[in-house]
């Protein structure tokens, strides 16, 4: 109700630049309630990666926090929008609304400038939820061109719901009650796809953690997961080599006894990381799913299905339901049994992006236009004898 008030409509942009904290997925939700579409920008990125993606993206009201915390330090993201927004390329922008995190001294702009406690204070709390068509947008979430300019990945309301919703209930073994925790950042497609969307379409519990893995000590990750009760944990080879290098550090004090399964994502996990991971993290009882998939592809590609899937450590095994991978030569020739090569895909999927904002040519060019007929991922991949990528 806030945003419609503020002149937010239906296919209106909404850029998003705040911490980990829950306002930042109410105020998704609240887009994707009234059919805005947001554009979430991760906490970290500097004033100038912020009006890039405002100009790009002609978002029309930004909404932040005075103050982001990580690791005991100040985070001052008030002050990047301000900067942000004195490019002179940035016209679009009409209000931002803050959210007070900390109360930490910033400066503020009479007219543009606006107090999320003050506004939804105001607001009803009655609202009939906007209907959408399952192509309308949903969202935009940039992610780094090689060529410099950030590339706004579209997805769509019907195919991305769906598909988050389908592969976070089998990949994850999903079942009503379970306590669920994705450690990623809300700024990255996994913070989209399986902290938020896919979670809360299955009814889950969705754990939000604003603080890192390994401060103030090395078990902080393990103990959040005994207070908690976490039964299915979703984090990252980075987190799990850091803590990996603590030790037995990692997991003082803690039984972790709650954890029925490990899910790994964002870069390939090697296999001392995913051993230590299923030992410790999971008291060798946890099956590992280390998931493949792209910002572009809205969901989990390649994953092994738990219970289901013989694991192998530093494997993405087999493809999802439906989903086609390939391996080609430089030429585009697939490539048959045990080699490596070009990952692409040869048919479509629900969830995968339909467009980059206000560019399709460059779309086209990127994903469609390396070998004909196939979705060209960027990456390469190795498959052995028993058919596992």
């Amino acid at each position: 109700n806030t945003l419609l008030e503020l002149g937010i409509k239906k296919g209106d942009v909404v850029a998003i630049y705040m911490p980990m904290v829950p306002e930042a997925a109410v105020a998704m939700l609240a887009c994707a309630r009234i059919g805005a579409v947001h554009s979430v920008i991760f906490g970290g990125f500097s004033p100038e990666a912020v009006a890039g993606r405002i100009i790009d993206s002609n978002s029309r009201l930004v909404i932040t926090s005075d103050e982001g915390v990580r690791a005991g330090r100040s985070i001052p993201l008030k002050k990047n929008v301000d900067d942000a927004l004195k490019n002179p390329n940035v016209t679009s922008v009409e209000h931002v609304v803050v959210l007070k995190r900390t109360g930490g001294k910033i400066d503020w702009q009479e007219g543009r400038d606006l107090w999320w406690h003050d506004l939804v204070e105001q607001a009803s709390d009655q609202h009939q939820a906007e209907e959408m068509n399952a192509e309308d947008p949903l969202f935009i979430l940039y992610t780094s061109g090689s060529t410099g300019k950030p590339k706004g990945v579209l997805h769509t309301t019907g195919g991305y719901l769906v598909y988050a919703a389908l592969t976070f209930k089998y990949v994850f073994d999903y079942h009503p009650g379970d306590i669920y925790w994705c450690t990623a950042d809300v700024g990255w497609v996994t913070g989209h796809s399986y902290l938020l969307y896919g979670p809360l379409a299955c009814g889950a519990t969705t754990l939000m953690f604003e603080g890192v893995p390994n401060w103030p000590t090395p078990a902080r990750m393990a103990q959040v997961v005994d207070k908690h009760q976490v039964n299915i944990l979703y984090t990252a080879p980075t987190a799990i080599r850091a803590l990996m290098a603590e030790g037995d550090k990692a997991i003082e004090g803690t039984d972790r006894s709650s954890l029925r399964i490990l899910g790994s994502v964002g870069e390939p996990i090697n296999p001392e990381a995913w051993e230590w991971y299923w030992k410790k993290i999971g008291n060798e009882k946890c099956p590992v799913v280390d998931t493949w998939w792209q910002t572009e592809t809205g969901g989990f590609m390649i994953t092994p299905l738990p219970g289901a899937t013989e694991l192998k450590a530093g494997s993405a095994t087999r493809p999802f339901f439906g989903v086609q991978p390939a391996l080609v030569d430089n030429e585009g020739n697939p490539l048959e049994g045990a080699t490596e090569g070009s990952l692409v895909i040869t048919d479509s999927w629900p969830g995968q992006a339909r467009t980059l904002f206000g560019d399709h040519e460059r779309f086209e060019q990127t994903y469609f236009s390396t070998f004909k007929n196939m979705y060209f991922s960027g990456d390469g991949a190795r498959r052995d004898e028993d058919g596992y990528y």
